[in-house]
């Protein structure tokens, strides 16, 4: 179903996660690019609920809602594994996506996403707002002014304290583990940063035995040039977000690189000859950028760009994945086995 730019694109959501209620539509409500029509939900108490609270209609089943004549696009923040087999019927029902991360469980899988977007017209997207953030352009700015000299590398974590234990992200019939819900992060990051010339070098993955899904993380990866990228993720942490690039002659180091809210001033600090300049950056709305951008492909027919950045960043994970040195996690140290330790 094509959009024209003389009228606001029609979405409808697959799905009621916390991430479209917190982030996604509170930002669709300031893009004028998109109107609400619909969303979904397996049960039609959640899907009123949300569909009181955006000014939309409700919908119970997601089939449902692809059938409707009044929809152009649709977003999809289901559940990693269900990411893909609902956007190929999207894709199908003649929708553009916009699909939360990761859009695909594997490799094959998002060539054939892309290869059906690109037959049908499509635009398919995946929803990784904050390469859309300000904070990175200014990043990428001071990288090719030369500012810390030629990039020798970099560093990139994305980690957080243990979640409750009837989360999703411990289920792996859902798509669970910290590779797809954190280590994406960082993978995209060195993406941005290096290009997508990227090789694994080396990873490992260490799987929770209770929940059966990875947990914690690491990964090598290398231009073909020796730059190289340090990768770390993980739910079994203290809470890190952030990357640092270093240079022949100093460092940036961005916190908050990849959840920032829309009211944080981002910091930045340059380091170079031994000094240090701290950066008070402007706040921005990613949701927002990331929206705009969506909206900017489907009018102007740009079906290529953002399905090549899907494919990619598939293709990397899945190498981060195969190649991996899969370990167990070990229990937690008790108080008393520390204190005899020490």
């Amino acid at each position: 179903m094509g959009t024209g730019a003389a009228r606001p694109i029609r979405l409808g959501v697959l799905g009621c996660a916390e991430i479209a209620g917190r982030r996604t539509l509170p930002a669709l409500a300031r893009v004028g690019d998109f109107t609400l029509r619909a969303v979904a939900s397996r049960t039609a108490r959640k899907a009123e609920a949300f569909a009181q609270k955006f000014a939309c209609q409700p919908v119970t089943g997601y089939e449902e809602l692809l059938t409707r004549d009044d929809l152009d696009a649709v977003y999809i923040p289901l559940p990693a594994a269900l990411h893909a087999p609902w956007a190929r019927a999207s894709l199908e029902a003649g929708l553009h996506v916009l699909v939360e991360k990761p859009a695909c469980s594997t490799a094959a899988e998002a060539a054939a996403l892309v290869a059906l977007a690109r037959e049908r017209g499509l635009v398919l997207m995946e929803n990784f707002g904050f390469v859309r953030h300000s904070q990175q352009a200014h990043v990428r700015t001071l990288l090719a002014e030369g500012a810390i000299g030629e990039l020798r590398g970099m560093s990139a974590e994305f980690a957080f304290p243990p979640l409750p234990a009837d989360d999703i992200r411990y289920l792996p019939e859902l798509g669970g583990g910290a590779l797809f819900d954190a280590g994406v992060y960082p993978i995209r990051a060195a993406r941005l940063l290096l290009g997508d010339a990227l090789d694994v070098a080396g990873a490992v993955l260490r799987t929770d035995g209770e929940h059966g899904v990875d947990v914690a993380g690491a990964a090598l990866l290398t231009t073909p040039e020796g730059v190289t990228a340090q990768l770390a993720f993980g739910f079994v942490h203290s809470y890190r977000c952030g990357y640092t690039l270093w240079g022949s002659e100093g460092t940036i180091t961005l916190d908050r690189a990849y959840s920032a809210p829309d009211d944080l001033q981002p910091v930045m600090r340059l380091t170079r000859g031994g000094q240090s300049t701290i950066h008070h950056l402007a706040p921005d709305r990613q949701f927002d950028a990331m929206l705009g951008a969506f909206a900017a492909a489907i009018h102007s027919g740009d079906t290529v760009s953002c399905t090549d950045d899907l494919l990619h960043q598939a293709q990397l994970v899945e190498r981060v994945a195969t190649s991996a040195l899969r370990t167990a996690l070990q229990p937690p140290t008790s108080t008393a086995t520390r204190k005899a330790i020490t």
